[in-house]
C-alpha cells in the first residue's frame, strides 16, 4: 500500500496536476475568505465555507479523475493488478494519495484567518472596541474544517469508484463533476421557498429524503462549532462505502 501511495503522490508532482489543484485551491480559497469576510466587514466564516463547499464540485474531480481511469489509459492496469499488493491495499494507496493532497490543501488555506485574528486584535486593543467587535469564533473554524475534511474524505472516495469505472480521465472528470454536484446542491432544494414563505417542495417526504442524500445537510452542526457524531459515522459510513464498491470492482477484474 505504502508503494502506491508514494508512487501517486510522487505522480502528482511530477505531472501539472498536484500543482495545478494547489494552486487554484490556495487562491481561491484566498480570494474567498478576502471578500466575504475583510471586504464584508464580517468575522463570520460561514459564508466562506459554504462556497469553499460548493468549489469541490470542481476541485475533487482534479485529485479523483486520473486515480484508476488513467492505469486503464496507460494500458498498465494489468500490471497493477498483477503486482505484489493486495487490490485493498492498492485502492487505499491511491485513495489516501487524493486524501494527502486534499488535507494539505486545506491545512495550507488555513493562513486565511490570519488576518481576521490581527484585525480583532488590533481592534480590541483601540479606544473604540465595542462588543460588536469580538473577532472570528475559534470554535466554528475548527469545527468548519473537520466537517470539510469529512466531506472531502467521502467525495474523493467517490471519485475513486468513479474512476475506477470510466475508461479515460475526461470520462471520470464529467461524472464525478455531475454526482458531486447532485450530492452538495440537492439541500439547496430544501431551502427554497415560495412567496409565502413556504417550502416550495410541499412534501415533507420528498424534503426528507432529499436531506438524506444531501451531504451538505449534515455539515451545519459543525458550522456552528458543535461536533455532530451521527454526521461523522454518516461521512466516514459514505467513504467506507464508496471504497468499498471499489475494492469489489478491481477483485472482480482480477479474477473475473
Amino acid at each position: 500500500m505504502f508503494a502506491i501511495y508514494r508512487k501517486e503522490m510522487s505522480s502528482y508532482f511530477i505531472n501539472p496536476i498536484g500543482y495545478i489543484y494547489l494552486g487554484i485551491f490556495l487562491a481561491f480559497s484566498a480570494l474567498l475568505c478576502c471578500y466575504t469576510t475583510i471586504v464584508s466587514g464580517s468575522y463570520s466564516t460561514n459564508t466562506y465555507f459554504f462556497y469553499l463547499i460548493m468549489s469541490f464540485v470542481i476541485l475533487i474531480p482534479l485529485l479523483t479523475m486520473r486515480l484508476f481511469a488513467e492505469e486503464r489509459k496507460m494500458r498498465t492496469e494489468q500490471m497493477l493488478l498483477t503486482a505484489p499488493v493486495t487490490i485493498t491495499g492498492m485502492v487505499l494507496g491511491k485513495y489516501l494519495a487524493a486524501l494527502t493532497m486534499f488535507v494539505s490543501g486545506v491545512l495550507l488555506s488555513c493562513i486565511n484567518f490570519i488576518p481576521l485574528y490581527v484585525i480583532a486584535a488590533a481592534e480590541r486593543n483601540g479606544t473604540e472596541y465595542s462588543l460588536t467587535h469580538i473577532g472570528p469564533v475559534t470554535g466554528q473554524i475548527v469545527g468548519s474544517l473537520i466537517a470539510v475534511v469529512l466531506l472531502g474524505a467521502a467525495l474523493i472516495a467517490i471519485g475513486t469508484l468513479i474512476s475506477a469505472l470510466t475508461e479515460n480521465q475526461l470520462s471520470s472528470a464529467v461524472i464525478t463533476i455531475g454526482v458531486i454536484a447532485v450530492m452538495v446542491l440537492l439541500n439547496v432544494f430544501n431551502m427554497l421557498t415560495d412567496a409565502n414563505g413556504q417550502p416550495l417542495i410541499g412534501s415533507y417526504a420528498i424534503r426528507f429524503v432529499i436531506d438524506w442524500v444531501s451531504v451538505l445537510s449534515r455539515y451545519t452542526a459543525f458550522s456552528n462549532g458543535v461536533f455532530d457524531f451521527a454526521a461523522l459515522f454518516y461521512y466516514l459510513s459514505l467513504t467506507f462505502v464508496f471504497l468499498f464498491l471499489t475494492i469489489r470492482v478491481y477483485e472482480k477484474r482480477r479474477w473475473g
